[in-house]
């Protein structure tokens, strides 16, 4: 997959997504070594997608090249994740340009995102700052996570958000 043949479409998940997203999570080498645990059991849940604003990037094919979950109250970045395969072709930055202007929307200025240790280059990439550190809580977090926030209000002079379908 390059990044030239690969049409993105973001779409809200539905409760028929549930089971693939709960394999991206489970299955990300993002999440290998010491993080395993983290995922080994985690469930994305119908129920979850329903609850909170978790969308989708779709290739041309209809296959899952990632999602984001975004919790209004409070805001939070919940999960971000994109497949291996995806990795560099720019969905995770589409995916947080989509997750701003749904922000937006619901009228957030800015979304907390407490990020997986080795992501955190990511978020400051796409213009999160960092704001503390959440530390471990064990068992089920055995590392300190660095703690973002990403500010999400509309920039002046620049025009409102595109269709959900585009190219990275």
């Amino acid at each position: 997959m390059s990044r030239n043949d690969t049409e993105i479409r973001i779409r809200r998940a539905t409760a028929r997504d549930a089971r693939r997203l709960t394999a991206l999570v489970r299955t990300s080498r993002a999440y290998e070594g010491p993080y395993a645990s983290m995922v080994a059991d985690y469930r994305v849940g119908p129920d979850y997608i329903e609850t909170h604003r978790v969308f989708v990037a779709a290739g041309a094919g209809g296959g899952v090249l990632g999602f984001y979950a975004l919790v209004v109250d409070p805001p939070e970045l919940d999960l971000l994740f994109v497949s291996d395969a995806a990795q560099g072709l720019g969905v995770g930055r589409l995916l947080m340009e989509h997750m701003k202007g749904e922000a937006r929307e619901a009228g957030l200025t800015e979304v907390r995102i407490v990020s997986h240790p080795p992501a955190e280059g990511f978020y400051l990439g796409v213009g999160a700052r960092r704001v503390g550190t959440v530390e471990a809580r064990p068992p089920a977090v055995m590392w300190d996570r660095p703690e973002l926030v990403i500010d999400c209000a509309p920039v002046r002079g620049l025009p409102a958000r595109e269709g959900r379908s585009r190219r990275p």
